[in-house]
């Protein structure tokens, strides 16, 4: 079970290429310590819509932590960091790009993530293994 007050990763259920980054981010999670939300479920929403950001026409996935929100590269770096090991050093070269390079690359992938990667017909389901994972 997740601890109350764990990190909040807000994802495209219906993306394909955001399903995989919830398997990466079970896989090496270890510690169990981030949840998982869904922006079609009414917490996933409610998040995104406290951050600024709209659930209709996400550019963006979230990671709440700590009552504040962040998004693109610097959410990614986040998560990457948690994960500790060697992963903190993953998280420190992508720190290294600058950030005005880094995130319209990410906003462009985002937008155009249905088209380079594909959409499931419904939002994904948690695998029972995991399902204490995921909110809503």
């Amino acid at each position: 079970m997740v601890a109350e007050g764990s990190p909040v990763i807000v994802f495209d259920g219906v993306c394909l290429l955001c399903s995989r980054w919830v398997d990466f981010v079970l896989r090496h999670d270890h510690a169990g310590r981030y949840r998982l939300a869904a922006m079609q479920g009414e917490y996933g929403r409610a998040l995104l819509q406290a951050h600024g950001l709209s659930a209709d026409d996400p550019s963006s996935f979230l990671l709440a932590q700590d009552g504040l929100g962040h998004t693109d590269t610097d959410a990614i770096i986040r998560v990457l960091t948690g994960f500790g090991r060697g992963w903190r050093f993953v998280a420190w070269l992508l720190r290294a790009v600058p950030r005005l390079l880094r995130d319209p690359a990410y906003r462009w992938i985002a937008r155009h993530r249905y088209r380079l990667f594909g959409r499931r017909p419904q939002c994904r389901l948690p695998d029972p293994i995991y399902a204490g994972r995921f909110l809503d």
